[in-house]
């Protein structure tokens, strides 16, 4: 009997250590991540500084010329880094995403969660989740072969006419990649996330809540505006900010219908960009080839932001879901 409690003791105690690494792993790992990316990434702010994220040109300089000396390190001469293009196609590209997504999936997480049922609301509901799984490659090739076309010879002509109430949509509407094929491939791509999540808030939004509110008149579209969406409102800000995030990071989609232009701002929204993320899958077979190690340096510290953006971005809306499912939605418990 002693033996058998011994070794339970001893099973325990290698089942606590176990599990405590497992659950410690994802935090030493983005640690780790992000301290070696800090210290690839010191270099280049020492060579740029600040600058780095105020100029908009980005030059290897001469690959074969002679190495410049400044700030105590070493780069090929008439380097230049500057992140500003890319943080503003990131940015721009990732908003335009949320502005087509966000009333996409409320609106068909509001017919999944209350209008459809049966096999029908399944079978939905697992098309929206498996519109997830498709690799990003293939929504790339869908950009280049169906969607960048139509922007180009009818969808970007026919937007060129608000050019003359918002002037960011006047053209040349030119091939159709840029900008706004870019939003369009990360808005298919975030659209399952915020749908799925904001489907779960309102189907847990209490039955007696709705009864309610069609008892006293209301009609469905009233008790999902007035009753719904306010109590699930912290969730679903919680999975457009994970949306935010998502598309931020993507490479492949972005890389292949974005028009992969950098060195200037986009001046319409059919202008061609660069996110950071397209821009160090790009340019690095390029950096390798520096004898100062500066343009890796300098790729280093574009993903440096990246994360650290990235990062904000989905620590908000954990804190956001996190309250809101320790609280109740909207603060009412369930």
């Amino acid at each position: 009997m002693q033996r058998l409690n011994n070794r339970s003791k001893i099973a325990d105690k290698v089942f606590l250590v176990a599990t405590g690494i497992c659950a410690s792993s994802p935090v030493v790992i983005l640690l780790a991540i992000g301290w070696m990316v800090l210290v690839q990434s010191l270099p280049s702010m020492r060579f740029m500084g600040w600058h780095f994220l105020t100029t908009t040109q980005w030059n290897l300089g001469s690959l074969y010329g002679t190495l410049e000396h400044k700030n105590g390190v070493t780069a090929m001469q008439g380097a230049t880094f500057g992140a500003l293009p890319f943080i503003v196609g990131t940015v721009a590209s990732s908003v335009i995403a949320l502005i087509i997504a966000v009333p996409v999936s409320v609106f068909t997480a509001i017919i999944l969660a209350y209008q459809v049922r049966g096999w029908l609301g399944t079978v939905l509901s697992i098309l929206v989740e498996l519109l997830a799984g498709l690799p990003s490659v293939v929504i790339g090739l869908w950009g280049i072969i169906v969607l960048a076309p139509w922007i180009g010879q009818r969808f970007g002509p026919f937007l060129t006419h608000l050019g003359v109430v918002i002037p960011f949509f006047k053209g040349p509407v030119n091939t159709g990649m840029g900008l706004l094929a870019s939003g369009i491939a990360l808005a298919l791509m975030i659209i399952p996330i915020i749908t799925a999540t904001t489907r779960d808030l309102l189907m847990r939004v209490p039955l007696l809540y709705r009864e309610a509110g069609l008892g006293m008149g209301m009609t469905s579209f009233e008790v999902v505006r007035l009753v719904s969406l306010p109590l699930a409102r912290n969730g679903i800000i919680g999975a457009v900010a994970l949306g935010f995030g998502r598309a931020m990071g993507e490479t492949m989609a972005v890389l292949m219908v974005s028009g992969n232009a950098s060195n200037y701002l986009p001046q319409t929204i059919y202008s061609p960009i660069s996110t950071m993320a397209s821009a160090i899958a790009s340019q690095l077979d390029s950096a390798l080839t520096d004898a100062s190690h500066m343009a890796v340096a300098a790729l280093s510290e574009l993903a440096l932001i990246l994360l650290i953006i990235t990062l904000l971005a989905n620590l908000f809306a954990r804190w956001l879901v996190h309250s809101t499912s320790r609280r109740g939605l909207g603060g009412v418990r369930v």
